[in-house]
């Protein structure tokens, strides 16, 4: 009798304990947050002075980027890996400074091939293993293979005004498909360069039957091959359509997805639509800053109408400073100085050629109205996505990317990068180090004076490097190079360093592409 006692009593308690556990495991799956939807959305030139929330004195109004950082975290201290679009958007998808690639100066064209080797892991293909659906739409600028005509190995796909042939019936190779991306609607190059076909999943959409070109002096493009449903002007709200439709219909879903969107503007053309011209009282540099300002608040506004915004992690930046094409002299007529205080223009080694506004919203997770001037690289995002996803980064993956998830979520409040390399147009390296910038040049390394060409014409006698202290000189007016020369050898040995290693980021040596030859490190690593 006493045995059968027992064993009832021993039931009764394995039923409590089932019930009890049930009871956790339901709360547990009830109160478990599902993976955030993310959004980057790039700009293309737009300059930290741009945007109201980071300058004030701003003389164009920006109500949705300013209600999107009243709302979420401002980065006052955010840098592009490099001063020109192609580099930085490499580094953005991959994590990696563009610079251990082949291309170590400048930009491909809009019939370069792919610059992102196939077997070179994408944000956009560590989100799919994460269970997202990804899409890219927009300007890709990073080439893809083109079914060219003529076979000649030896054709240059990188002359910005080269119009090779093409089979546009045929659809591209090593495009966004093979780099992760499940939908994708958008062009190769920039705005301004040929040809104007919009591709979509890997498909051109048309075959051109025109050629088109613009010599006015904002709205230039050169001269190309022109699809019938591609017209310049309306770029801009065609693509936020095809991202507005996508947000639609992934919003049904029950999986989370990942939409990279880089914008065509307010890069040349400057072309704002009829609705936006006159709108900004400055210039038509203005006005399309406004136009893209609209963009976000188009996508903001799709993200409240299907009730996703709240756990939807939306990043808006620039992927580099402001071109000199934005007309700095017609503006300052009315104060406005899209550089702010920062020295020098898109392109340069100086400030204004990579410090970029840079905000992020995510209503469930980051606080509201918040600023931090801790210093990130837009090669932070991989690192970022992985930390949120739970994702382990390989040794050959995202090799100069730090999560910046603590900074987005108010966690913690401190650096998360010891160093970070800038590099110019003409491939001039910078390096960063809490208040110390050291440039490894004389001069703006791009489009501002003193030019190489300038230093060259004019016989310039400048120190080879520059030393800033940018706590106390952001203007960089004051080169520090004979005052503190243990400084500049300490951070010079530390890009040399970062260079050989093939990462900035702690794991096992890599390596870089094309280092035979390359002239732009001689003064560095020899």
């Amino acid at each position: 009798m006493l045995r059968v006692l027992n064993f009832i009593t021993i039931l009764f308690a394995l039923s409590l304990f089932s019930c009890h556990a049930q009871r956790n495991k339901k709360t547990s799956v009830k109160t478990a947050t599902p993976s955030p939807n993310i959004i980057y959305i790039l700009a293309d030139d737009l300059g930290y002075g741009d945007v109201k929330a980071f300058n004030p004195e701003g003389k164009i109004a920006t109500p949705n980027l300013d209600a999107m950082a009243a709302n979420g975290v401002k980065f006052t201290d955010a840098h592009t890996s490099s001063a020109v679009c192609t580099p930085t958007r490499y580094g953005i998808l991959t994590g990696r400074y563009n610079w251990r690639t082949s291309l170590k100066s400048f930009v491909l064209s809009g019939y370069s091939k792919s610059l992102i080797k196939q077997e070179r892991t994408t944000v956009a293909e560590m989100l799919k293993t994460q269970g997202y659906t990804t899409a890219y739409v927009g300007k890709w600028h990073l080439g893809w293979d083109w079914d060219m005509q003529d076979k000649n190995p030896n054709l240059q796909h990188n002359k910005l005004n080269g119009n090779p042939k093409v089979n546009f019936a045929a659809p591209v190779e090593n495009g966004p498909a093979t780099h992760g991306f499940d939908y994708s609607f958008g062009f190769c190059g920039s705005l301004d360069m040929a040809p104007y076909v919009y591709v979509e999943n890997d498909m051109p959409t048309m075959v051109p039957t025109k050629s088109t070109v613009s010599v006015d002096e904002k709205g230039i493009w050169r001269k190309g091959p022109t699809s019938d449903d591609f017209v310049h002007a309306n770029v801009l709200q065609d693509l936020t359509d095809k991202a507005v439709e996508y947000i639609d219909e992934k919003a049904k879903g029950k999986a989370p997805f990942f939409l990279y969107f880089p914008l065509p503007a307010p890069h040349t053309p400057i072309l704002p639509t009829t609705e936006f011209l006159g709108k900004s009282n400055t210039n038509m540099y203005g006005d399309f800053v406004m136009q893209v300002d609209d963009v976000v608040g188009q996508i903001r506004a799709a993200l409240k109408k299907q009730g996703i915004s709240e756990n939807t992690l939306l990043v808006f930046t620039s992927d580099n400073g402001c071109s000199p094409k934005a007309d700095f002299e017609e503006l300052a007529k009315v104060d406005h100085d899209p550089s702010y205080t920062f020295r020098g223009t898109k392109a340069d080694i100086f400030e204004g050629g990579h410090h970029v506004p840079f905000i992020v919203e995510w209503p469930n997770k980051a606080p509201k109205n918040a600023s931090t001037d801790k210093i990130i690289c837009t090669t932070d995002f991989f690192a970022t996505c992985a930390e949120l996803t739970g994702y382990k980064i390989k040794d050959a993956e995202a090799e100069d990317s730090y999560s910046m998830l603590s900074l987005i979520k108010g966690e913690k409040d401190e650096e998360i990068r010891e160093y970070t390399v800038h590099h110019s147009i003409n491939g001039s390296f910078a390096i960063r180090q809490g208040s110390w910038k050291l440039s490894i040049c004389p001069g703006s390394g791009g489009w501002s004076y003193p030019r190489p060409q300038d230093i060259k014409k004019e016989n310039l006698d400048l120190p080879s490097m520059q030393l800033y202290n940018l706590a106390t000189d952001i203007g960089e007016t004051k080169n520090l190079i004979a005052q503190h020369p243990e400084k500049a050898a300490e951070l010079k040995s530390a890009l040399k360093k970062i260079i050989l290693d093939g990462r900035s980021t702690p794991g096992t040596k890599q390596k870089n592409d094309g280092m035979e030859g390359w002239t732009q490190i001689d003064g560095i690593v020899n």
